[in-house]
């Protein structure tokens, strides 16, 4: 049998100006994600669809959930590998495109990792230990897109 594992948050919209969504402009697109026993995340829309710049939107959480995943997969490959990493920093980026109908995806995602080994020795194989980590990210299993690396190691 497989585990399976179960997830639960709550989204609550905090843009009602006093009209609801009267009109286009009458709310804003602010909410929260609140989970239990974690930090409250203030969340918008990206400014493009007149959201807030200074919080977060869906579209940096996707970007940010895909690295971070990625991230501890390749942790987890590089133990199991002898592989010591001292340091790891990832640079994504994403793609989206939004269709004639106002609806839209993304296209791709391509994770730069820069990751710092103890040794020499172990630059090759950590290079190549980012193809084994995307195989077991789940959240990169989980779209529909590809997920490119860019992979850079150093000592």
């Amino acid at each position: 049998m497989h585990p399976e594992h179960n997830y639960k948050l709550t989204v609550r919209w905090t843009g009602n100006k006093g009209t609801g969504t009267s009109s286009y402009r009458a709310y804003e697109r602010s909410h929260v994600i609140l989970i239990d026993n974690k930090i409250e995340i203030k969340g918008s829309s990206d400014p493009v669809f007149h959201g807030d710049k200074t919080v977060h939107n869906p579209e940096d959480l996707l970007l940010a959930s895909l690295s971070a995943c990625h991230m501890m997969s390749y942790l987890h490959v590089c133990v199991m590998a002898g592989i010591v990493v001292t340091d790891y920093e990832d640079h994504a980026t994403g793609k989206m495109i939004v269709n004639d109908d106002g609806s839209g995806h993304f296209t791709e995602v391509t994770l730069n990792p820069i990751v710092t080994v103890s040794d020499s020795s172990m630059l090759e194989k950590a290079n190549e230990l980012h193809k084994k980590a995307n195989q077991l990210c789940f959240i990169a299993n989980s779209v529909n897109f590809p997920v490119k690396h860019i992979p850079q190691s150093k000592i």
